[in-house]
């Protein structure tokens, strides 16, 4: 295994199809990122290089009530949300996102004219509960990613307002 690896052998592949994020959140949402994590032997974080495009950001505002994160900006200028506070990002500058409530949710917004690049680091604990403010949403994940990219193991979207009861079909 290769503990070692230079951001420029990092190749960046679109996050999702842009069908995934259809009608106002294609216009809002892109991004292109590359795993490096797996590919030198983490075990406990991951990283990757993401590169989000002008005016759009790579997810929606979250938080997580288990994993930690921290962006590195390596290029371009942008902002970032943390709970009620909005603040100005360029090439530099490090972010902390500790796990925590709806005041610890974070969203990363290219607002330069040239891609916005940044390592992202992660703890890798599950399962994991994120919130989505902005929408409602939650997430239930007991497991992350694989070293592709894709899914693994048990993950729900859903909103609270869905609930059923425990007893619910027994």
């Amino acid at each position: 295994m290769r503990h070692v690896i230079n951001i420029d052998e990092i190749e960046l592949k679109a996050r999702t199809p842009a069908s995934a994020a259809p009608g106002p959140a294609a216009d809002r949402f892109d991004a292109r990122s590359g795993p490096i994590g797996a590919r030198i032997g983490a075990q406990k974080l991951g990283y990757n290089l993401t590169a989000v495009p002008p005016g759009k950001r790579a997810f929606p505002f979250h938080n997580h009530h288990v994993n930690e994160e921290m962006f590195f900006i390596l290029e371009g200028e942008g902002e970032v949300r943390i709970g009620d506070e909005t603040h100005r990002l360029r090439r530099g500058d490090v972010i902390a996102c500790p796990p925590g409530g709806p005041d610890a949710a974070h969203q990363i917004i290219n607002t330069g004219a040239t891609d916005l690049k940044y390592l992202a680091v992660s703890t890798q604990q599950f399962p994991d509960i994120c919130q989505y403010p902005d929408s409602g949403k939650f997430l239930v994940a007991e497991r992350g990613r694989n070293a592709d990219g894709t899914v693994s193991g048990f993950r729900h979207i859903g909103r609270a307002e869905a609930a059923v009861d425990y007893w619910d079909g027994e």
